[in-house]
């Protein structure tokens, strides 16, 4: 999720397409959320592991 993130953010600032900069960002944000939370053994969801 932070990659394509990532390469959202990339793509709206070369293209200057201010949607995929928002999306890219609000992915980011999320993808770091859900990694941090994921390290801390916490489980999201109900779940422990989404692999």
């Amino acid at each position: 999720m932070i990659i394509l993130g990532v390469i959202l953010l990339v793509l709206g600032a070369l293209l200057n397409i201010p949607i995929l900069y928002t999306i890219g960002g609000v992915l980011v944000v999320v993808g770091a959320i859900l990694w941090i939370l994921g390290s801390m053994d916490r489980g999201i969801g109900g779940r422990r592991h989404y692999y």
